[in-house]
């Protein structure tokens, strides 16, 4: 199954476990996805155009948190000039509990 969260296509079956841009919620609530790209089942596919009618996608808030830091360094070659900077950007994990067409 082919699905966009908040504007990143991600390919799901149940079970699958993601990590995508924090959202507003609580651990343990419930979330809905009717963004679904494309559904396969072990005799057809169905492509959406853009998206699959009835398609719906639900999961679990597993736990929010941040990633690993990014390091940018900033250098000036021959002129004693160097900026460091970091980031860390937030994140939602997630849980697919249920896949419906």
């Amino acid at each position: 199954m082919l699905l966009t969260i908040l504007r990143f296509k991600n390919i799901i079956e149940e079970g699958t476990y993601l990590k995508i841009e924090k959202l507003e919620l609580g651990t343990g609530d419930s979330i809905e996805f009717d963004k679904v790209l494309m559904i396969q089942t072990d005799d057809a596919v169905k492509v959406g155009l853009p998206f699959v009618e009835g398609g719906k996608v639900t999961a679990t808030v597993l736990s929010q948190g941040r990633h690993e830091k990014i390091k940018i360094i900033k250098f000036r070659r021959r002129k004693h000039h160097m900026k460091q900077m970091g980031h860390r950007q937030y994140y939602t994990e997630i849980q697919i509990t249920g896949i419906s067409a």
